[in-house]
């Protein structure tokens, strides 16, 4: 990646992290007097939330640092996964905001205190809660610009904090003017709330560092931009690895005609590895091949034959890499099998024993490739 792009990315990340830092401290300052003074432990479990945000947002931004320094001999493919563990990290801190608020709001709800709200307390809270949905949607921009997953999370639960301040305001303005305090029963709900998007927010990133599914459009995208190469007759076996939001890496196999040169196929792969970077900003490592038979119409046969004979079973979803040596008669293929197939091995001895069948003089290799 050009070094002015990853730059002007670590750039907004840490504009975006102060501007965080700064807002929610001073939500803090003014939402803790407010709870103090008029004795609500909503509004003073509100400015801990606050509180855990700001801390969300400086982690953020040291875990850009971080990750932005430059490869070395020990990770020659940078550090971009540091974000996914200040991501972690700050989905953490959520959950143990929650737990506290939970079990502050539990001893209001054992030894209720009454609270006394100032109209100046009221508006205060009134505008926190648009501050914090300016910030929220400013955030989720932001990380959606620049793809960063902690950021994404830090708009997330601004916005729930926004959710939160409301219902914070709603209790004061019912005590206000119904003479009900429910604070203590909201704050339990609150905390509830907290709890379950820090979980949530957890298990995404959890997701990003097992490794998930490659995104569906970027991996058509990619296929489609190789198979724009006029010698390409298939792109498959698709596999990107992420090594942080702007660091993704990927490994393909192509279907060329049996004539190519080995000078030929080295200036096609090298074709495919520039426009692909160019266009989606992926560094293809690896470009497998697949040959395709164009001179024995024999092969042409018995690969219809095979194909259609696999095709048949309802768990397969793809069929390639086909491939024939008249010398061993060995016919060698690749298959896709559903996620669903209960038992994919047995599955493909299934497959092979049908092929032996139909084929008896031949020997059958079946590669079982995955639906990545």
């Amino acid at each position: 990646m050009p070094k002015n792009n990853i730059s002007a990315r670590e750039k907004a990340i840490k504009r975006t992290s102060i501007i965080g830092i700064f807002t929610n401290l001073l939500l803090v300052g003014f939402k803790a007097a407010v709870g103090i003074l008029s004795n609500s432990i909503a509004v003073v479990l509100d400015a801990l939330n606050n509180l855990s945000d700001a801390l969300s947002s400086f982690i953020t931004m040291i875990g850009n640092f971080l990750a932005g320094r430059k490869p070395d001999k020990k990770h020659p493919l940078g550090h971009g996964r540091v974000e996914y563990l200040s991501a972690m990290i700050v989905a953490a801190l959520v959950i143990y905001a929650g737990i506290t608020a939970a079990v502050e709001s539990v001893k209001k709800i054992i030894a209720p205190e009454t609270p006394d709200y100032s109209p100046l307390s009221l508006v205060i809270i009134g505008v926190a809660v648009v501050v914090k949905i300016i910030l929220g949607l400013y955030f989720r921009a932001v990380g959606k610009r620049v793809n960063s997953s902690a950021l994404k999370a830090s708009g997330v639960d601004a916005l729930f904090d926004a959710v939160i301040s409301t219902s914070v305001l709603a209790c004061a303005i019912i005590f206000v003017y119904g003479g009900v305090s429910l604070e203590a029963y909201v704050g339990v709900l609150i905390a509830l709330f907290i709890i379950k998007a820090g979980v949530s927010m957890l298990l995404d990133t959890f997701n990003d560092i097992v490794g998930k599914r490659a995104d569906r459009e970027i991996v058509d995208a990619i296929k489609k931009t190789v198979c724009e190469e006029e010698c390409v007759h298939g792109a498959y076996d698709l596999i990107i690895h992420s090594y942080g939001p702007e660091k993704l890496v990927a490994s393909i196999h192509v279907e060329i005609p049996d004539y190519m040169t080995a000078d030929e196929i080295d200036e096609m792969e090298r074709r495919i590895a520039a426009r692909v970077y160019e266009k989606h900003k992926v560094i293809m490592a690896g470009i497998g091949i697949y040959s395709l038979n164009t001179k024995d119409d024999e092969v042409k046969t018995i690969k219809s034959r095979v194909i259609s004979l696999i095709a048949k079973h309802d768990s397969v979803l793809q069929v390639h890499g086909f491939n024939f040596n008249p010398d061993t008669k060995t016919v060698s293929v690749d298959i896709i099998l559903d996620f669903a197939t209960p038992d994919m091995q047995a599955e493909t001895e299934k497959i092979k024993g049908e092929l032996q069948v139909a084929f008896p003089d031949y020997k059958f290799v079946i590669v079982m490739d995955l639906d990545a």
